[in-house]
């Protein structure tokens, strides 16, 4: 290959100075032929194959390489062959003599061939783009995988983010709420993902068959849904890639909160103040696009979405109500009843017919046992002896007044003092912890240790009255007697005791 100085002197002396192509092969010491290739081409074209490379010991193989890499397609990318693996394949299986650089680039422009090529595409304002990520984080001291909403308006770039502790369907209700509430409107068209939150199943002519949580999502905002071709994130490439951008920037190191709403609170500040930044390709800010697109989005209805899982059951003879393999209590007058049980992100509600019956905070593990201590005191009321194994109270943080009051009361009643003491908890169905545990403590002053008394001084608490307790009304606590100490007393004690 001849440099481009060459061609240039070459060129110069023939069509220049009129030198014969012999004369300049001659001058510069290469052949005519060279001279005439030289004077057809203003600069080296460079080396040109005349036909496809040949590789005798390849070919008879390469129809099973393309077969091993398009199985390959079928399968999980970790678990797809490298051209090593395949290199040794034909080696060890098909008696393969050639060495592995042959294999190797064969490989790379076999799988540069089939590669996916994309088309730009250009997004109307008015439309947005949904999906799920998921990270490490650490809440409330415990690390744990956090799955993060995120809804984007690829016309101005604007996303919106918030993380659960689950991908599941409240969350992404809850998503939804939260992010239309943060963009001010309900974008005309929303694209998702094959999730099977919203669809139940794909028929046949690819039509989706919607599920009942999403179409009432749906019905509740008047959005149009589309969704992408399965397994084709590149459908909705705006907001995948903006589930990259948020985990590197928004959730890079892992983040720390004392909880879910502290560590979302910081995240819409973070979205906010990302649309101050002016993307490459454009002039104007993200917020300031943001907000000429907002002019296209509908108006949004007047109360959110009630974002949970509905689902009807029975509750257990041990008025228990199973949600997501957790077990959650309601009041024994409930028991093998039908109720209906609203999952929330961070809640469980159970009602039965139009009263809601019990409220618990939401427990993601498996197999949990989640109880109101309130709720079993009615049937332990009949049922003391089972006083000291409820599962319901274990655990149950009480002022220290009340084992105080319950060791006094089966001191001096035995079983009777056991119920009284369950009927002072029981109170507390109605009436506040401070009221209680005061009307306890002032019980306790006066010695009237007894049920009766203790629900009289929580009334007049309340009332603001003063109490009118007949403290002989007790006599399972006699009252002491101190008399008055005198000097005589102290000396009988110094009298010798005589041998």
């Amino acid at each position: 290959m001849y440099s481009v100085d060459i061609y240039a002197r070459v060129r110069r002396a023939c069509h220049v100075d009129g030198t014969s192509k012999r004369e300049a092969g001659r001058r510069f010491g290469i052949d005519r032929k060279t001279v005439s290739k030289i004077l057809e081409h203003r600069l080296p074209p460079g080396y040109r194959r005349d036909g496809p490379p040949v590789r005798p010991k390849l070919d008879a193989f390469t129809g099973l390489i393309d077969q091993i890499l398009a199985k390959d397609k079928d399968l999980i990318k970790k678990q797809r062959h490298t051209a090593k693996r395949i290199y040794e394949r034909l080696r060890d299986d098909h008696g393969f003599t050639g060495g592995i650089t042959i294999v190797t680039d064969y490989v790379r422009e076999a799988k540069r061939r089939t590669r996916e090529v994309f088309v730009p595409l250009s997004h109307a304002p008015g439309h947005a783009q949904v999906d799920f990520g998921e990270t490490l984080g650490v809440i409330g001291g415990v690390e744990c995988k956090l799955h993060y909403f995120a809804m984007t308006l690829p016309h101005s770039d604007a996303v919106f983010v918030k993380t659960y502790p689950r991908e599941t369907t409240e969350a992404f209700c809850d998503g939804h709420n939260a992010a239309l509430a943060f963009f001010g409107g309900t974008p005309q068209s929303i694209l998702y993902d094959n999730t099977t939150i919203a669809v139940a199943r794909i028929l046949g002519d690819g039509k989706r068959e919607r599920t009942k949580t999403f179409s009432e999502l749906q019905s509740h905002y008047l959005f149009e849904d589309k969704f992408g071709r399965p397994g084709k994130g590149n459908d909705k490439g705006n907001v995948e890639g903006m589930i990259g951008y948020a985990r590197r920037n928004f959730l890079v190191p892992a983040p720390r909160a004392v909880s879910f709403d502290t560590l979302n609170a910081k995240l819409e500040e973070q979205c906010i103040q990302r649309q101050g930044h002016v993307l490459r390709g454009h002039s104007e800010s993200i917020g300031e696009r943001m907000l000429r697109g907002l002019d296209v989005l509908m108006a949004l209805p007047p109360v959110s979405y009630d974002a949970c899982e509905k689902v009807s059951t029975r509750a257990t003879s041990i008025s228990m109500v199973r949600y997501r393999c957790n077990d959650y209590s309601v009041p024994v007058a409930y028991a093998h009843r039908e109720v209906q049980v609203r999952g929330y992100v961070h809640e469980v509600v159970i009602g039965c017919g139009t009263e809601i019956i019990a409220r618990h905070k939401r427990s993601y593990d498996k197999a949990d046992m989640v109880f109101d201590p309130l709720h079993i005191l009615a049937l332990l009321e009949r049922k003391v002896g089972a006083l000291d194994q409820a599962a319901a109270l274990q655990g149950w943080e009480l002022p220290e007044v009340f084992p105080t009051l319950r060791r006094l009361l089966e001191a001096r009643m035995g079983t009777k003092g056991k119920r009284e003491y369950v009927q002072v908890l029981r109170l507390l169905e109605t009436f506040e912890m401070a009221h209680v545990q005061g009307a306890i403590k002032h019980a306790l002053e006066l010695g009237a240790i007894g049920y009766d008394a203790v629900k009289h001084l929580v009334l007049c608490r309340i009332e603001k009255r003063p109490p009118r307790l007949d403290l002989d009304i007790y006599p399972y606590l006699p009252r002491a007697q101190v008399e008055t100490t005198k000097p005589a007393s102290y000396m009988s004690l110094m009298t010798r005791v005589p041998a």
